[in-house]
């Protein structure tokens, strides 16, 4: 009966590890999925060039319109004043896509639900998940209605 039992701990303890390494890994891997995307040279009629506008594969259109979860960090900008509206990326300050340091494909534009207080650590945020490949000035990836996940 005790060998039943310890097994029985064991195997839960295990899924429960293995579901909680699942769940990280497929939230790596949606990072991963948005970089999977090229660009087309279009011209832009306002600005008088040819603009790098992007094209994104099968597995980013997938998620258009579906709520996701998506762990990064928030990048402190001008204007962050309502918590609401702000950056996010997956990589911290110093390593990410106004850095330098990652390309266009790492960060996303985030309209909160309410406002979401500034931290350096990396957090989690869920929303619902659309794209834009047509307005310049905005991020090719964006999150609305989103909430903090604690």
């Amino acid at each position: 009966m005790k060998k039943i039992i310890t097994l029985s701990i064991f195997f839960l303890f295990a899924f429960s590890s293995q579901s909680a390494f699942s769940q990280e890994k497929t939230n790596k891997n949606l990072w991963i999925t948005l970089g999977k995307l090229s660009y087309k040279k279009q011209m832009d009629d306002l600005l008088g060039f040819k603009i790098d506008v992007p094209v994104f594969g099968s597995e980013i259109k997938k998620l258009e319109g579906e709520y996701i979860e998506i762990k990064g960090y928030i990048i402190p900008i001008d204007g962050y004043k309502s918590h609401k509206e702000f950056i996010f990326s997956a990589f911290p300050y110093s390593m990410c896509y106004f850095c330098g340091g990652a390309g266009p494909e790492t960060v996303m534009e985030i309209n909160a639900s309410k406002p979401i207080k500034f931290t350096a650590d990396q957090i989690t945020l869920k929303g619902k998940f659309a794209l834009n490949a047509d307005d310049i000035n905005r991020m090719m990836y964006i999150l609305n209605d989103v909430e903090l996940v604690e």
